[in-house]
């Protein structure tokens, strides 16, 4: 409501153009009708947006890329892939590493890390029973004295993280490493990481966490903002943003 009612300030002020940054994109996991009778809060937020007045909408690592059909005004969606690579080639040894996904949905995104590191890649099925809870796991690969390197592009309570950990540990994992694009950690989700064989789990900063790193010393985080401010800096010049969908800014 704030970001709305700032854009129709803006508006109202007659400005010639409003672009909205949303590292973090409201209501994402609600893009599509998965049962009858289910809204589209994804589509409703593009809407509301558009409605209030904006012109551009810049966001990272979008809950699936086709958020981006629901407007009718551009939208940049960076991603956090090339800082994630940084992280990984100054922080872990990742020659014995092994790339995980922790459920089917980002099963691409881990294959294409994967690919750019050279690295085998391992999945992990899970069988939902209710929403929010996973009932069962499964791995598929070969994760046998390895570092794993879990991808993902939203932690929220992290019991899908933790599970997954466990699973990875059980199959005779050497260590285990989170690697997450939006670390949301709401309710249990810092007792939970304590609690799990998780070694380190490193969230790139679109929600803000550093209160958080107290109470959990396994949180770690990559710093987005240089992305960020690089495609503000091209947009207002008019130059191109899609160098910066395969490159860390400088």
């Amino acid at each position: 409501m704030e970001l709305l009612i700032m854009i129709h300030a803006c508006k109202t002020a007659s400005a010639r153009r409003i672009t909205a940054i949303i590292p973090n994109f409201p209501y994402a996991r609600q893009d599509k009708k998965d049962k009858s009778r289910a809204p589209i809060t994804a589509k409703l937020v593009a809407n509301m947006l558009q409605t209030a007045g904006c012109d551009h909408v810049i966001t990272m690592d979008l809950h699936a890329s086709q958020i981006q059909g629901f407007f009718n005004i551009p939208v940049d969606n960076l991603y956090a892939e090339p800082c994630t690579l940084r992280y990984i080639k100054d922080h872990i040894g990742y020659e014995n590493s092994i790339i995980v996904s922790p459920d089917a949905g980002g099963a691409k995104r881990a294959a294409g890390l994967a690919d750019k590191l050279d690295l085998n890649f391992a999945l992990i099925h899970k069988e939902r029973q209710k929403a929010n809870e996973v009932s069962k796991m499964v791995l598929v690969g070969d994760v046998q004295d390895k570092i794993c390197i879990l991808v993902d592009d939203m932690a929220d309570t992290c019991g899908t993280l933790a599970k997954a950990a466990e699973t990875l540990i059980a199959n005779g994992a050497k260590s285990v490493i989170a690697m997450v694009t939006h670390g949301i950690l709401s309710g249990e989700a810092i007792s939970k990481i304590n609690n799990s064989p998780l070694d380190r789990v490193v969230c790139a900063n679109t929600v803000p966490h550093e209160h958080l790193k107290a109470a959990c010393p396994k949180l770690d985080n990559i710093d987005i903002s240089p992305t960020l401010a690089e495609a503000i800096r091209r947009l207002h010049n008019g130059e191109s943003i899609s160098y910066l969908f395969t490159h860390a800014p400088l």
